[in-house]
């Protein structure tokens, strides 16, 4: 749904003018100019993405009927509308796919010392610790559900 849908949507459920609500609905499919396909609502639609719309906007705004209207009402209408539900970001996140990228180059690193290690050569420790803390490997991360 565009933004000037979403902002009509607004009108006819807190009153004012549709020029009230279109900065906010605009801000939240901003994404697009990034992502133009419908992945770029991972970035704002989701329950995260309410709460850095209301950073963004502030708690409340003041429509052009001199009604407070909650900027987080407002998010949340945008993405119930677009969505049928407000999910999470782990939501979004759980079904994104681990690249070779993503992980940071320390724990590559860690993983190929694991590697090749003499005590367990070409298998990498799954419990290996530093510090006090376990680091996953490289493989064991690419393979996590």
């Amino acid at each position: 749904m565009k933004p000037y849908i979403h902002a009509i949507n607004s009108v006819n459920k807190f009153g004012g003018k549709r020029q009230d609500y279109e900065i906010i609905h605009d801000f939240i499919d901003s994404s697009k100019s990034v992502v133009s396909d419908i992945r770029h609502r991972a970035i704002f639609h989701s329950a995260f993405g309410i709460f850095i719309v209301e950073k963004v906007f502030g708690n409340t705004i003041i429509n052009s009927d001199g009604k407070e209207i909650s900027v987080r009402d407002i998010a949340e209408q945008h993405v119930i509308e677009d969505l049928g539900f407000i999910p999470s970001l782990q939501d979004w996140l759980s079904e994104m796919v681990i690249k070779e990228w993503m992980i940071s180059q320390s724990q590559k690193k860690i993983s190929e010392e694991k590697t090749n290690r003499e005590d367990s050569p070409g298998e990498p420790d799954s419990n290996f610790d530093t510090n006090g803390k376990r680091i996953r490997g490289f493989t064991e991360l690419l393979n996590s559900d």
